[in-house]
């Protein structure tokens, strides 16, 4: 059971935190997940949600390292909610399932080395706070400067998701494969 009141649909709300709810529903179709909970601090969820298009919809980064991302950052963090919904978006997105298993699994192989290096980039961040230096410079080399930032940035959006999620213990929605923590 989530530590604070899951909130469902905008109706739960009033003044401006009301708009917000409304907002965020006509973007993203619904209040599940971290907005669910994010809405108890509105001005919050508000700008974590402008903050979210941005890193999930805009940018040049391709949308399928941005997915590879936060597959390793929902494993990572054990956020079954991330994880889950990450694993449905990988599927639409190409993201073979010997890939999720392997990111699911923490190995490596199984994984196209281009997407390898993604998710090794992903792993050294989380892990170790920090990438060494022939990945990084790969990873620069492939991306250049402004995906290389966005990647980075990615990677902190999700992992910012995972702590929301995990710190309330908001339920996995059960209709998504589930991490065994």
């Amino acid at each position: 059971m989530a530590r604070v009141p899951v909130l469902k649909s905008p109706d739960e709300l009033t003044g401006e935190a009301r708009r917000i709810a409304e907002t965020i529903v006509d973007t993203r179709k619904s209040l599940e997940g971290p907005f669910s909970v994010w809405l108890h601090a509105p001005e919050w969820a508000a700008r974590v949600a402008h903050l979210g298009t941005l890193v999930r919809w805009e940018g040049t980064l391709e949308l399928r390292t941005r997915t590879l991302a936060a597959l390793v950052v929902g494993r990572h963090f054990q956020a079954q909610y991330v994880w889950g919904i990450q694993g449905v978006i990988a599927a639409e997105r190409n993201i073979p399932r010997s890939t999720i298993d392997a990111i699911r699994d923490n190995r490596s192989d199984g994984i196209p080395p281009e997407d390898l290096q993604i998710v090794d980039f992903a792993r050294q961040l989380l892990r170790k706070n920090r990438v060494d230096e022939p990945l990084a410079q790969a990873v620069m080399a492939r991306l250049g400067a402004d995906q290389y930032v966005q990647l980075t940035t990615c990677i902190g959006y999700y992992a910012m998701l995972a702590m929301t999620v995990n710190g309330v213990e908001l339920p996995p929605n059960p209709n998504y494969e589930a991490l065994e923590v």
